[in-house]
């Protein structure tokens, strides 16, 4: 009976309501009633072709994906024939029966020593415990004695210094303010309680009222303004608080004010996203915005089609939303393609792009934008590292950090279940247990690997539950298909990696569930950042070891100071049980990864065939088309797919930042002239300098780039003067006669010779007025 004094429901009805009633009104807090997503799903037009992005080619040569749930389905098919309809009934109900057995005891806590082993994974040194205990029992009975439950919470007003944090040196904060704007330089600072009062144009104010906004979020408030004031803006603010309209609006609005025209059109704005997933979701937040007004958007993602793309472009899209990777294909290779006309470079979860594996692909882009153009970079973990931020080419950015803290949402509350030293096996029995007793519908379950998601995707397949994966082996069109049947509610789990934990807004979220919890603080924030979000409740559940005790008083130390966190505990009986059922489906599901693995083999064989087929067959065709290019050689694409790769691995052991180190058995790099003769060396070197150019030529280039290119938002385009205007005076004619040629051999180097200059007395002209009756000198 000790142990039951700590016991305490979740969601208790007498909890809520005292908390109601000392809670105060929060005009900032969102509206949990608010629906952005009025036209329906927005992968519904990319997967049944209601859009323009759908690939021109219905039916190619390409093979359908290989489906898990077909396999398990034959292999169940064969087991039941052969069995009378009554046994299967029978063994159904046996099932079921067992599991109304166990879930009997979902309000059983275990016993007083597993809570002293979870306080000792907490405590260091001499610190309390700073989780609160609850069982599973969602409609258990509510606790007694209210005043116990209240000392149970956790006090993060008093964990909400920054004791581990490192001070910034008197220097780190000089560079800072030497690097962002001041607060003086904005202008001045009014707060908006509406979009009435931002200046904004009819057809953005009449999309916002339909869409059924209320009033700006805190992030919007910040940015807006200071957006169409055309300033550089680094914003952070926590997830699911409007950052994607908070950049799109003022875009769209400047956007109003550009030149029109057939010269003008141009592409304007580019975004850049992370993941092909949050492209398409920006790119469907901006076409709903931009619905009252001529701008149009373009979507250019890796797995969507090539040529379809080119076409796009090709017709001058005023804002581009793209990944790193397929950018720089365009822009090296479809023609006609160019980012000199930018005004606007948006970056998504830019801490991300900033990393070290988008550092290369991130550089390439900036090289090919104007420095003179606006960028904005969002996060709900930015940094503000000058080191990190300087190679962006930032103009005294405007720093608006609406969540410095790095803070959960309100509504959130984290539950943390503690898998014990020496029972890391146990991981996958506990997360059955939990889905098939308590969470039963829109769960997203995190992995850290792609391998182990499969496999726990076919273990719920399996067990009858309704699931989909989400990760990077799959094809695009099966990547958007788990996403539409998720947001559907065709299936109740989605299996995924750190691919959709960044920016990715999905109705009907209630459960976030993390398999392994990850070692650094940011990752963390954005996976249970999937719920909880625009100001709705949601729910977190994380499997916590032995080894993520440091992450786990991370976790709790940033939590925002209206959440809840307890340590949840499942029953050992229940664990046991699902443990011995997995342990009989060891085979099975190694049988249908054999079976999947065979049919994958068998794909790749016929597509090898098809393909040697056509190279006979189309020789020609396939050897005249242009190769596509690169900005990195294939060793140099391999080196920095696996320092992202160590990056990611090291994000979970918490390791430092993984450095390009070279390592010690480095051969010295040879010369590329090496092992050539002198003659051919030479021959080399000077095909060399003949390829370079000079720099007459560099500066007539960038003339007539300049010439041609349209004007910046809100300026008139320049118009060209009229070529042979009448009533010109004799005298500029003249100077015109005596400067022919002068600017083409100005650029070449060479002084001018000047033409047509009136002759001086006492010039000598041919052999006029020569001395006569000179004598020759002679010895």
């Amino acid at each position: 009976m000790a142990t039951m004094d700590f016991v305490m429901t979740i969601d208790s009805d007498d909890e809520d309501s005292q908390n109601k009633k000392n809670k105060p009104v929060d005009d900032t807090q969102l509206n949990p009633d608010f629906i952005f997503d009025l036209s329906g799903d927005p992968y519904t037009d990319l997967l049944d072709g209601g859009s323009d992005l759908h690939d021109y080619v219905k039916k190619g040569s390409k093979p359908e994906p290989i489906s898990v749930d077909d396999i398990i389905e034959r292999r169940r098919t064969r087991k039941v024939v052969g069995k009378r309809k009554r046994d299967v009934e029978d063994e159904g109900e046996e099932s079921d029966e067992s599991d109304e057995e166990i879930s009997g005891s979902e309000g059983d806590v275990e016993s007083g020593d597993d809570e002293e082993d979870f306080q000792d994974l907490m405590e260091s040194e001499n610190e309390e415990d700073p989780l609160a205990t609850s069982g599973e029992d969602e409609e258990g009975s509510e606790d007694d004695n209210e005043s116990d439950a209240e000392e149970q919470r956790i006090d993060l007003d008093a964990n909400s210094s920054d004791e581990d944090s490192e001070d910034e040196t008197q220097a780190e904060k000089d560079r800072k303010t030497a690097f962002f704007a001041e607060e003086t330089e904005t202008g001045p600072a009014s707060v908006h309680a509406s979009f009435m009062t931002m200046n904004l144009s009819r057809p953005i104010l009449k999309s916002i009222s339909t869409l059924g906004f209320s009033k700006p979020t805190p992030i919007q408030a910040a940015t807006i303004p200071v957006a169409l004031l055309g300033k550089d803006v680094v914003g952070n603010a926590v997830t699911g608080s409007g950052k994607t309209a908070a950049f799109i609006i003022p875009m769209i609005e400047r956007l109003l004010f550009r030149d029109r025209g057939k010269k003008a059109a141009a592409i304007r704005c580019l975004i850049l996203v992370p993941t092909r997933e949050l492209g398409v979701q920006c790119y469907e937040v901006g076409t709903k915005l931009a619905t009252h007004t001529d701008i149009r958007f373009c979507l250019v993602v890796g797995g969507l089609s090539l040529k379809s793309q080119e076409t796009a472009l090709r017709t001058r899209p005023d804002v581009i939303i793209a990944t790193p990777g397929r950018l720089i294909d365009h822009i090296r290779n479809t023609p006609t393609f160019s980012l000199d006309a930018l005004d606007i470079l948006v970056l998504d979860e830019a801490d991300r792009m900033l990393s070290d594996g988008f550092a290369d692909e991130l550089t390439e882009i900036i090289k090919s934008c104007p420095t003179s153009r606006q960028t904005m970079l969002f996060s709900a973990t930015m940094t503000d590292s000058v080191d990190e931020l300087v190679r962006m080419s930032l103009n005294k950015p405007v720093r608006l950090f609406v969540d410095p803290k790095r803070s959960t949402a309100r509504g959130l509350l984290q539950e943390f279940v503690r898998v014990r030293a020496g029972k890391e096996a146990e991981r996958s029995a506990l997360l059955v247990s939990l889905c098939k007793r308590t969470f039963k519908a829109g769960v997203i379950i995190f992995f850290r690997s792609k391998k182990l998601a499969h496999q726990l995707r076919i273990v719920f397949s399996i067990l009858g539950m309704k699931c989909s994966e989400l990760h990077g082996d799959l094809t695009q069109e099966q990547r958007l298909k788990a996403l539409q049947q998720f947001r559907s509610g065709a299936v109740d789990y989605l299996m995924a990696t750190d691919l959709a934990s960044r920016g990715l807004d999905i109705k009907g979220v209630d459960t976030v569930i993390n398999y392994d919890m990850p070692g650094q603080l940011a990752q963390y924030l954005h996976r249970v950042g999937r719920t909880a979000r625009a100001g709705k409740k949601g729910r977190s559940v994380t499997l916590v070891g032995e080894a993520d005790r440091k992450i786990l008083k991370a976790a709790i130390k940033h939590a925002s100071g209206e959440d809840q966190v307890r340590h949840r505990q499942v029953p050992a009986e229940a664990v046991l049980k699902w443990s011995q059922k997995l342990d009989e489906l060891k085979d099975e599901i190694s049988a249908v990864l054999q079976e999947e693995r065979e049919e994958k083999q068998l794909t790749q064989a016929e597509m090898e065939l098809r393909k040697g087929q056509n190279i006979i067959e189309h020789a020609e065709e396939i050897h005249s088309r242009p190769a596509r290019t690169w900005f990195q050689s294939e060793k140099e694409k391999a080196k920095a797919g696996d320092l992202s790769k160590q990056q990611y691995e090291a994000g979970f052991t918490g390791s430092k930042k993984v450095k390009d180190a070279k390592p010690a058995d480095a051969k010295p790099k040879r010369d590329k002239f090496a092992g050539l003769s002198r003659r051919e060396k030479r021959r080399k070197m000077a095909i060399e300098e003949d390829a370079v150019e000079t720099g007459a030529i560099r500066a007539a280039v960038r003339s007539a780039k300049k010439a041609s290119k349209p004007a910046k938002i809100g300026e008139p385009q320049k118009k060209a003067p009229p070529s042979g205007k009448k009533g010109r005076d004799k005298k500029n004619r003249r100077k015109t006669m005596s400067r022919v040629g002068g600017a083409f051999e100005k650029d070449m180097g060479q002084r001018a010779v000047q033409e047509g200059v009136r002759a001086k007395k006492g010039d000598v002209i041919g052999g006029m007025n020569k001395k006569k009756g000179g004598k020759r000198k002679t010895k």
